[in-house]
């Protein structure tokens, strides 16, 4: 029926399912790859875990603002975008300490886990497909699982070059590249709010 408004709450159902989704997933993924990342020494499986642990607030941040206003939906994305540089800057820090004191990653699992987690990953961004031209919230949620994607690989690949070299290097040049592609993805996310808080405030 026209002007019921049924359009609008299906879509917001859609959203909200895709985001519990989402969450449930960046969830399991954080605690698994925080937990192989101390275990294998690795700074790329940490730096992917914050990753993931950033995602699912990411998710947490757009699940609260569907159905709200656009300025709501802005403001959310701008704090999400927030929240991943800062987890981008603590993996930069991770980066510099691991430097000094030195590390022996694991490659057999990081290679493991990078699989498992580019698996999921890859779920979740045929998920979130659909939305990645949608609300400012949503295309938050699509930029973030696209960044996990490349993250994902950059940790196999790093498995495989410490295993080929025996070196670390590899681990800590692909956790300074995740913690990059961290931040870049907060920055891109606060613009795109912010043009959507001054689409918002020029038609006040």
């Amino acid at each position: 029926m026209s002007g019921c408004g049924c359009e609008i709450e299906i879509k917001n159902r859609d959203q909200s399912r895709v985001l519990i989704l989402l969450l449930a997933i960046n969830g399991v993924m954080f605690i698994a790859e925080i937990v192989a990342g101390i275990m294998g020494d690795s700074t790329a499986l940490i730096a992917d875990s914050l990753d993931m642990l950033a995602d699912a607030t990411v998710y947490a941040i757009g699940l609260y603002a569907v159905g709200r206003s656009l300025l709501v939906k802005a403001k959310a994305a701008h704090v999400s975008g927030i929240f991943q540089i800062v987890l981008g800057l603590g993996v930069l820090f991770d980066i510099v300490r691991r430097t000094v004191v030195g590390s022996e990653p694991e490659s057999l699992m990081m290679i493991a886990v990078g699989i498992v987690a580019l698996i999921a990953n890859t779920v979740c961004l045929m998920l979130i497909y659909k939305h990645r031209q949608g609300e400012v919230h949503m295309r938050a949620s699509w930029i973030f699982s696209k960044n996990d994607v490349i993250a994902n690989l950059g940790v196999i690949s790093g498995g495989l070059l410490v295993a080929y070299t025996g070196s670390s290097y590899p681990d800590l040049l692909i956790g300074l590249v995740i913690a990059a592609i961290v931040i870049r993805g907060g920055v891109q996310i606060i613009n795109e709010a912010n043009r959507e808080k001054n689409k918002k405030e020029m038609t006040l």
